[in-house]
C-alpha cells in the first residue's frame, strides 16, 4: 500500500494533472501507479514528463535508455521501476532476459552499450563523482560530449523516479521484480 493516496483514476487526480494523465493514457495505453501518485503534485508530474520526453527525444536510442534504467533501479534498489523498465525493455525495447540480467548487473552484451551502462553505473554508485578517465572511456567507445550529457540526464531522470517510488511506497502494476540489493 502506497504512503499517500494514489488517485484512482485520471478523473479523481487533481484537475491540473489531468491533461499529463490524458497524455501518459494516449502515450501508453493506461495510466501505471508511478505517473498517478506523482500526480498529487501537478507540477512534478508535469517536470518529470517534459525531462523524459526531451531526453526520449535524444540521440541515445530507446534500447540505450532503457539498459540505463535497469541499471540505476539496481544500484538504487527500486524495485517498482525495476519491475517497469523490465517490462519496457522486453515489450518495447526488445532486451532479451539476458540482457536485461547485464543491464542490472551494471553492463551490456553489446559493447558499446556496456560503456553507457558502465558509466551510468558509475554515476549513480558514486553520485556523480566519476574521474576524468571514466569521461575518457565514454568518449573512446564513441560517445559524443551530448551523449555524456544524456547519459547523466538518463541517470537523474531515472534517480528521480526511483526515489519518488522507494518514499511513496508505490504499489507495483507491473509483473514483480526485485532488486539484487539487500
Amino acid at each position: 500500500m502506497s504512503r499517500i493516496p494514489t488517485p484512482a483514476s485520471i478523473e479523481t487526480a487533481p484537475e491540473a494533472a489531468q491533461k499529463s494523465l490524458e497524455t501518459v493514457n494516449k502515450l501508453l495505453g493506461s495510466v501505471p501507479n508511478m505517473f498517478r501518485i506523482i500526480a498529487n503534485s501537478p507540477k512534478t508530474l508535469e517536470g518529470y514528463l517534459n525531462l523524459n520526453s526531451a531526453l526520449s527525444n535524444g540521440s541515445l536510442n530507446a534500447q540505450t535508455r532503457e539498459r540505463i534504467a535497469l541499471a540505476v533501479a539496481e544500484i538504487n534498489g527500486c524495485n517498482y521501476c525495476l519491475a517497469a523498465h523490465r517490462y519496457l525493455g522486453i515489450n518495447l525495447a526488445g532486451l532479451s532476459e539476458d540482457e536485461i540480467e547485464a543491464n542490472r548487473c551494471g553492463s551490456s552484451g553489446d559493447a558499446k552499450a556496456a560503456v553507457a551502462v558502465e558509466f551510468a553505473a558509475q554515476i549513480t554508485r558514486h553520485r556523480g563523482k566519476v574521474s576524468e578517465s571514466d569521461l575518457q572511456t565514454v568518449r573512446t567507445a564513441g560517445y559524443s560530449d551530448a551523449e555524456i550529457v544524456e547519459i547523466v540526464g538518463h541517470v537523474a531522470v531515472n534517480t528521480l523516479t526511483n526515489y519518488m517510488n522507494e518514499v511513496l511506497g508505490t504499489e507495483i502494476d507491473f509483473p514483480t521484480v526485485r532488486t539484487m540489493v539487500a
